[in-house]
């Protein structure tokens, strides 16, 4: 999930005219660390995700500002099953998580992580587990099947995470705690690990055809994927406003699942 301001380290060192130079080479070490690569951008691209804004980041490549691309994934073979009505319903990707006829999938909050964060997952495991589906969640304080951790200092982005393999959820969220903070737990906080948990289990952005529709700027249709961008019957072709899985959030916004949302969800799992 996207932030809609992020501080540019250029203007950090502007900050001093004493260590300008320092700050110069700082710059460009970093940038030289963090260049993506043609051939990078080129499978980011391939895959159906826009470049724009596309990150190197710890693991891989952060894409749409917080699914996390790694290079296993980005290697993987094509795989362009699509199918698309409209431009703002709900989408799954080729890869779901295995339920049979239930499955319990434990999540674990880290202790590097503030203790807001144990409140905003149990409710976002209330959400879901409201909805009586064949994949339910549990809270569990070792293991997990889902880790909630802290991002490296310094990320640009809310949160992020990446999409299921091998019949499991993708087993890792990082948290930019410092970013999002810890007030409005419940709401805010919880919504935002509700997304990106939506991610482990499949969901890709609701807005993914435009998400100037969330994010502002221009019109962005990410295209194509290799990951799979499949439309879930029975989510509108419409505009949805209130969506969980919209690609960007408004600081201290909440979005509880709507009834859109609970449709996708129900149909999925």
């Amino acid at each position: 999930m996207k932030i809609n301001k992020v501080l540019s380290a250029v203007a950090l060192c502007a900050l001093s005219v004493a260590s300008l130079s320092s700050c110069s080479k700082e710059a460009k070490d970093v940038t030289a660390k963090n260049e993506i690569s043609e051939d990078a951008m080129s499978k980011i691209q391939q895959m159906g995700f826009t470049t724009k804004d596309a990150q190197k980041v710890e693991g891989g490549y952060l894409v749409e500002g917080d699914i996390m691309l790694t290079e296993e994934a980005l290697n993987s073979k094509s795989d362009y099953k699509m199918m698309r009505v409209g431009e703002e319903e709900q989408y799954r990707t080729n890869n779901l998580v295995s339920v049979g006829s239930g499955r319990t999938v434990s999540i674990r909050v880290s202790t590097s992580l503030p203790s807001a964060y144990v409140t905003a997952t149990d409710e976002l495991i209330r959400r879901y587990n409201a909805q009586n589906l064949l994949i339910r969640f549990t809270r569990v304080t070792s293991g997990g099947n889902i880790v909630l951790s802290a991002a490296p200092a310094g990320s640009g982005y809310l949160a992020s995470a990446g999409f299921p393999s091998g019949g499991n959820p993708y087993g890792s969220v990082q948290v930019n705690s410092g970013a999002i903070g810890t007030a409005n737990a419940t709401t805010y906080i919880a919504t935002i690990l509700a997304h990106e948990v939506g991610h482990c289990i499949g969901f890709r952005h609701t807005d993914y055809a435009n998400r100037a529709y969330s994010c502002g700027g221009a019109f962005t249709n990410e295209g194509a994927s290799t990951v799979g961008a499949v439309y879930i019957p029975g989510t509108p072709s419409g505009a949805d406003p209130n969506s969980w899985m919209l690609a960007c959030i408004g600081s201290g916004a909440n979005r509880p699942f709507n009834t859109n949302d609970v449709t996708a969800l129900r149909y999925v799992y």
